[in-house]
C-alpha cells in the first residue's frame, strides 16, 4: 500500500531560516506551508521536501535528495549560475562537475545545512557518451 502513498523526503536544517533561503532563492522553490521552522516544498510532480529544525548534523556521506533532470548538463549549468558549488569524490571521473554513475551521469552538491543533494540524468544514452569524453575517445 506504500506505494500507492506520497512519499517526502526530510532534511535537517540547524538554520530552518537559512536553509529556506537556499531553498527558494538559489533553488527556486516556493515553500507550502511553514509552521515552528518545518518548511514544507512541493515539486511539480507532486514529491515534497521537509526541512525540519534539528541540533544534529548533517552526515553528508551520502545522498540525501535527489532529482531526475532531462539535460543534466543544462541543470548543472543553471545551478552555477545561482552560485550552487558542485563536489567531486574520489574513484570516480569528473567532466565539468558530472560523473557517470552507471548507465547516468550524477552531479552532487551541498545545501546551506550541509546535506548531500544529487541531479541525475534520466538517459542512460547521456552517460555513455559522457563516458567517451571522460576516457578520451569521441563522443557519438
Amino acid at each position: 500500500m506504500l506505494q500507492n502513498a506520497h512519499a517526502y523526503v526530510k532534511l535537517p536544517a540547524s538554520d530552518a531560516q537559512r536553509a529556506k533561503r537556499f531553498y527558494v532563492d538559489i533553488l527556486g522553490f516556493t515553500p507550502e506551508w511553514e509552521m515552528s521552522d518545518h518548511i514544507w516544498l512541493n515539486h511539480a510532480d507532486g514529491s515534497s521536501i521537509l526541512i525540519f529544525p534539528s541540533t544534529g548534523k548533517a552526515s553528508g556521506d551520502h545522498d540525501q535528495c535527489g532529482w531526475l533532470v532531462d539535460d543534466i548538463k543544462a541543470e548543472v549549468a543553471d545551478l552555477r549560475s545561482r552560485g550552487v558549488v558542485f563536489e567531486e569524490f574520489s574513484g570516480r571521473q569528473f567532466v565539468n562537475g558530472i560523473a557517470v554513475d552507471g548507465p547516468f551521469l550524477a552531479a552532487w552538491f551541498r545545501d546551506s545545512e550541509g546535506n548531500l543533494l544529487n541531479v541525475r540524468s534520466k538517459a542512460s544514452r547521456e552517460a555513455e557518451a559522457h563516458g567517451s569524453l571522460i576516457h578520451g575517445s569521441p563522443a557519438e
